[in-house]
């Protein structure tokens, strides 16, 4: 079968039933199905323990996943295997997409590092964490280094500015460095709760606050709903080796920064950036902003993904193929 996408022409209320199955092993090739097929919105095929990890809907260990790709009879039909890696039938070329992105997220690591240690020593920063596609080394060329970032309550719009210029810094060296979500203390537990956002908590690499990552994410228990073998595998990561001079630096900043008049600044800074937000051609439901979220997701992404996952679905419903 030869993967295209044409426009959707029916709405399904819930994704997860598409696929229909009679028994357990079924539903672990159901499972697997459409986990291949999401992450062939973003031409990444999988290994076995990736297709294990990301398994969505359905909890299950890596020996049973393993054996429905080796002997499920309605799987086979539609996956083929190469060089390491499962995708759809027909859209082999993306072994390829994928080894020639790795290869580019390689070189980009360590400036992803770099940066995101530089931005864990600011003043008012928790924790700062890798997020979008460099998190699962599938950049292209010329791609953005996503960051999110944990603030200290009260103090987000000021955090966000010294960040800022720590990203004009970045950009003199040709780095586009993008920290497109920041979230206060306050807020841990997401209020969008879909496939979409519990893929993009999963794969996030914490590079600093890691008790404050785990924390995140025992606070949000429904992504367990899409992802539940994600819950013995979030990412392990070491914690950044904090120069003690910037340190008391950064300490020392915090003190000033609590000045009372710099509750007006975070205000002002907080209206004044909305409302140039709010301007912007390319505003989408998914960016929204206010004291405790900065959620920078413009061009309706995340819309478009899951759009595009349902139009895979129902192709390789129509054709049969499961």
């Amino acid at each position: 079968m030869s993967l295209q996408i044409i426009p959707n022409t029916s709405q399904k209320d819930d994704i997860f039933s598409v696929i229909e199955s009679d028994d357990g092993f079924a539903a672990i090739e159901r499972a697997i199905a459409q986990t291949i097929i999401y992450s062939d919105v973003f031409d990444y095929p999988l290994t076995v323990r990736e297709i294990h990890r990301y398994l969505i809907g359905e909890r299950a260990s890596l020996e049973t996943v393993g054996q429905a790709l080796v002997a499920g009879p309605r799987i086979n039909k539609l996956l083929t295997y190469q060089q390491g890696y499962f995708s759809l039938r027909g859209r082999e070329q993306i072994v390829a997409t994928r080894q020639r992105r790795a290869s580019i997220a390689a070189k980009l690591w360590p400036k992803a590092l770099y940066y995101g240690k530089l931005i864990a020593l600011l003043p008012f920063t928790r924790m700062v964490a890798v997020t979008g596609a460099l998190a699962m080394d599938n950049t292209d060329r010329n791609a953005d280094m996503d960051f999110m970032i944990v603030t200290e309550p009260g103090r987000l719009w000021v955090c966000r500015a010294l960040v800022i210029m720590l990203v004009r810094w970045a950009a003199l060296h040709s780095d586009t460095v993008c920290p497109n979500l920041f979230v206060s203390e306050n807020a841990l537990v997401y209020q969008q709760q879909d496939l979409y956002t519990a893929h993009e908590m999963a794969q996030m690499i914490p590079i600093a606050g890691l008790d404050l990552y785990r924390h995140m994410m025992a606070l949000n228990p429904w992504m367990l709903d899409y992802l539940p073998n994600t819950q013995d595998t979030y990412a392990a990561q070491m914690e950044p080796q904090f120069n003690p001079v910037m340190s008391r630096l950064g300490n020392t900043a915090e003190k000033f920064l609590r000045a009372s008049w710099i509750d007006q600044l975070e205000r002002w800074e907080m209206s004044r950036k909305i409302h140039k937000f709010s301007r912007a051609t390319n505003w989408s439901s998914e960016a929204y902003f206010n004291s405790d979220w900065c959620r920078g997701y413009f061009n309706a992404h995340e819309e478009q993904t899951l759009q595009a996952y349902s139009e895979r679905i129902n192709i390789i419903e129509a054709a049969g193929s499961i």
